[in-house]
């Protein structure tokens, strides 16, 4: 089962394996959620790579909360070194995590840029609030499912994240 955001912006039911649903925030048009197993996988979208690795954060941390009630006060920067793609978005998904665990923090908003096998981005987001509805805690990107694929105009990256 693939669910997408409709343009209504409202948080998307998923219904997991064991047969429980829990409430995601669709992050935007171009990503979106696969079923796997008692996983989820992410989709992300764009008309560059780094835009689909930048949707593809989007879709992981929506997973966590609704993305519109995170406010984009703070910038964490991250840079690193993959010549591969398909490494170079489960390297980064994993940065992004372990920063938000490390600073209590969600993320919203991120920018990609890459020169040749150097990514250097940047997450936006907040310090946990209490008041943030709190939806499935994400441990990490996996490589299971793992796919970079660039089709016509558009590009495409899945991973399977353990939740």
């Amino acid at each position: 089962m693939e669910k997408q955001r409709g343009n209504s912006g409202e948080a998307a039911r998923v219904r997991l394996s064991d047969g429980s649903k829990d409430n995601v925030c669709m992050p935007s048009q171009t990503s979106s959620y696969f079923e796997h197993d008692a996983d989820i996988g992410i989709i992300g979208r764009g008309d560059t790579l780094e835009q689909a690795f930048e949707t593809a954060a989007q879709a992981v941390f929506g997973i966590v909360t609704p993305l519109d009630k995170v406010q984009p006060q703070t910038s964490v920067k991250i840079e690193f070194e993959e010549s591969d793609h398909e490494l170079a978005l489960v390297t980064w998904l994993n940065l992004l995590l372990g920063k938000a665990r490390e600073l209590g923090m969600v993320f919203s908003r991120f920018h990609v840029q890459r020169r040749e096998n150097v990514w250097s981005t940047e997450a936006l987001g907040e310090k946990w609030r209490e008041v943030m509805e709190r939806g499935v805690e994400v441990k990490g990107a996996t490589l299971t499912m793992l796919s970079v694929k660039q089709t016509g105009a558009m590009w495409e990256v899945r991973c399977i994240v353990d939740v």
